[in-house]
């Protein structure tokens, strides 16, 4: 007796056995995906990162996130079991520190291929953010993620653009 595969759940197989998706019928296209990642700092590590130009004993903050987001993206295969390895045409990631300690991290992702890119862009910005806890760690480990989430994506068979803020079902 076979079990059915839940709909939707693209890795796994007739028998629910985890498995690597084929792409090989699928159209090569531009495909592009924006993620992003809330780091909560205590006041006192903002204003330390503000008044030292973002600086720490380790050096750089921000710029370190940046080049931590884009190799991680870069190398999301070797992290997430079934993501095709991809060699990306653009990977960026921004960092924006707001008020109240609140540092935005965002990682854009593109590639002409036959599979999407949100995983890169998720593990960019996660990576950026998880960089910047390690770097200010040493000030307080009183520092948050959270808001990890896909912005949007194109260019595959579905685009998604996130809109407004998180709906109660979406929360849990």
């Amino acid at each position: 007796m076979t079990s059915r595969t839940l709909p939707g759940l693209s890795h796994l197989d007739d028998r629910n056995r985890p498995t690597m998706v084929d792409v090989g019928a699928k159209d090569i296209t531009r495909r592009e995906a924006l993620a992003e990642a809330r780091v909560l700092l205590p006041r006192v590590v903002a204003s330390a990162l503000q008044r030292s130009g973002h600086r720490t004993e380790k050096g750089p903050v921000f710029d370190t996130a940046i080049i931590a987001g884009v190799m991680a993206a870069k190398r999301t295969h070797e992290l997430i079991p079934f993501c095709h390895p991809l060699g990306l045409e653009h990977c960026s990631v921004q960092i924006e520190q707001r008020r109240g300690g609140e540092v935005l991290v965002r990682c854009r992702v593109a590639v002409h291929h036959r599979t999407g890119v949100e995983m890169e862009a998720l593990t960019g910005a996660t990576v950026a953010a998880l960089t910047i806890y390690d770097m200010c760690k040493a000030l307080s480990h009183d520092i948050e993620i959270s808001g990890v989430r896909l912005l949007e994506k194109s260019g595959g068979k579905r685009a998604y653009r996130r809109t407004g803020p998180r709906r109660a079902a979406e929360e849990g």
